[in-house]
C-alpha cells in the first residue's frame, strides 16, 4: 500500500466515529499502529487496519474472570512472561537501560519514543502544592506530602476533568514534576525557589539526600525510576483504573493509587528492606538479623516476589549498577549476605525491593526514600492505565457481593 493510500488522523477518526484525539489513545493502547506522514507533519494510518477496529466497535472485549477466579483485564502497556518483563512489547529492563525516565514514560504512554520530552511543573500548580505541603506537620512523610501535592494541584487546574487523551497527557508531563518540586531538599530547602529544571532523577535527588550525586547515582536513581513506571495490574494500579473507570479526573486516579501504595505489602516494602540492611551492617551481619525475623514470625523483606520464579529483573538491572559503584559495595554486600543466609533453607531471590534499599542505605537517604521512588514513578503508570480506561465502557468495574449476614426481614433493633 502506497502512502497517498492511507489515511489522516482526521479520516482515521472520520472511519471510526470518534474524535482526532481517540485515534492516538487507540494507538497508545496498541490497538492502531500510526506512522508519521512524509514531512514528518502528523500520523498516517492504514486503512484497513482502520475498518477492522472499526468492525469490531473499537473497544475491547469486557473483564473476564481469569483462571483461579482472578478479575483479568485486556491491557496493552506490560506484559510479564518467563522472568522477564515488556512495555508495549519491548524488554522494559532495555528500555530503562537505553533512555531516561521520561522518554521511557512517554513510551508507555503513547508507543512512540520521543527524544527528551518536557516535564515541567507550572509556577501555580507548584505554589499550591508547596503551600500544602508546608501546611504539614513536621513529623509528615514523603507519602504524605505527596498525596496532599495531588489534591492541591488538582484543585489549582480548573481543567482537571478533561479526559481527552492529550489533556490526560498533559497532565502527566505537568504533574509528576509538581509531584518532585513539592518536596522539601534535604536540609530544609525547596521552599520558595523557581521551578525545577532539568531530568526528574536530578531534581528528585535533591529530594531524597545532602550527598553530590555523581554520574553514575544519577543514572541509577533515573534507572530505578524508568523500571519501576508499570508493572501489570499491581494493587495501586488497580485502584487507579478503578477511578479511571468512574471517570475520576487524572489527578484523582493518581491519589487512588498513592493511597493503595502505602501499604506494607507494596510500595511501603523497600522502607522495611532499608531497615533490615542497616540492622545488618551495624550487626555485622545477616545472620543474627535472619534469625530474629524468622523467630518473631515476620518475613525477610526483600525476597520472593509472586510474578518471577527467580530473580525480580529489575533488581538484577539495579544490582548491576550499583555494583559498579564503589560507595554502595558494603550495602550490597550486606544485601547479598541476607539472600545467602535465607537461602540456605528456602530459594528465595532478591526482588526490587531490596535493590532499592541498598541505594537508600547506600546515600544515606531516609528508610522511606525506595517508597518515594516508587510512586514518583509510578505515577506515570497510573496516567498510562488512565489513559487505557476512559476509552472503555464506564463503570465496568463493578463486582457484586456474596452476603453473608443474617437474612432479613429481622425485626427492628432497640
Amino acid at each position: 500500500m502506497t502512502d497517498q493510500a492511507r489515511l489522516t488522523t482526521r479520516e482515521a477518526a472520520a472511519r471510526l466515529g470518534v474524535k482526532p484525539e481517540t485515534v492516538y489513545a487507540y494507538v497508545s493502547r496498541g490497538q492502531l499502529s500510526s506512522e508519521r506522514a512524509p514531512g514528518g507533519r502528523g500520523s498516517t494510518f492504514d486503512p484497513r487496519e482502520v475498518d477492522a477496529l472499526a468492525r469490531r466497535g473499537a473497544r475491547r472485549e469486557p473483564a473476564a474472570p481469569a483462571p483461579g477466579g482472578e478479575l483479568s483485564f485486556r491491557t496493552a502497556i506490560t506484559l510479564i512472561d518467563q522472568d522477564r518483563y515488556y512495555f508495549r512489547g519491548v524488554d522494559a529492563v532495555e528500555l530503562a537501560g537505553a533512555y531516561g525516565f521520561e522518554e521511557v514514560a512517554e513510551w508507555v504512554w503513547t508507543g512512540e519514543l520521543t527524544r527528551e520530552p518536557r516535564f515541567t511543573a507550572p509556577r501555580p500548580f507548584l505554589d499550591a502544592a508547596r503551600h500544602a505541603v508546608a501546611a504539614l506537620p513536621a513529623h509528615s512523610g514523603a507519602m504524605d506530602r505527596l498525596r496532599v501535592a495531588a489534591v492541591a494541584v488538582s484543585a489549582a487546574d480548573p481543567l482537571r476533568f478533561d479526559l481527552d487523551p492529550p489533556a490526560v497527557l498533559g497532565c502527566g508531563r505537568t504533574l509528576i514534576p509538581t509531584l518532585v518540586g513539592a518536596l522539601p531538599t534535604v536540609g530544609g530547602g525547596g521552599r520558595g525557589e523557581a521551578p525545577s529544571e532539568g531530568r526528574l532523577a536530578r531534581q528528585l535527588w535533591q529530594r531524597l539526600t545532602p550527598e553530590v550525586p555523581d554520574e553514575s547515582s544519577i543514572r541509577l536513581l533515573d534507572m530505578a525510576l524508568a523500571l519501576l513506571i508499570d508493572h501489570d495490574l499491581a494493587a495501586s494500579t488497580l485502584a487507579a483504573r478503578v477511578a479511571a473507570s468512574a471517570r475520576a479526573h487524572p489527578y484523582a486516579v493518581v491519589s487512588a493509587g498513592l493511597g493503595a501504595l502505602e501499604g506494607p505489602l507494596h510500595g511501603a516494602a523497600s522502607g522495611l528492606a532499608h531497615r533490615t540492611l542497616a540492622e545488618v551492617l551495624e550487626r555485622g551481619g545477616a545472620a543474627p538479623v535472619v534469625a530474629d525475623h524468622l523467630r518473631s514470625g515476620r518475613r525477610v523483606p526483600g525476597l520472593g516476589h509472586r510474578l518471577y520464579p527467580r530473580e525480580d529483573p529489575r533488581a538484577q538491572a539495579l544490582f548491576a549498577l550499583l555494583g559498579a559503584i564503589p560507595q554502595a559495595a558494603d550495602a550490597l554486600a550486606a544485601a547479598r549476605d541476607v539472600v545467602e543466609t535465607t537461602a540456605r533453607h528456602t530459594a528465595l531471590y532478591a526482588n526490587v525491593d531490596l535493590a532499592l534499599a541498598v541505594m537508600s542505605v547506600a546515600f544515606g537517604m531516609p528508610a522511606e526514600a525506595g517508597e518515594t521512588v516508587f510512586a514518583v514513578a509510578r505515577t506515570a503508570g497510573w496516567i498510562a492505565h488512565a489513559l487505557e480506561e476512559y476509552a472503555e465502557r464506564p463503570l465496568r468495574m463493578r463486582p457484586s457481593g456474596h452476603y453473608t449476614g443474617p437474612r432479613p426481614p429481622r425485626p427492628l433493633p432497640g
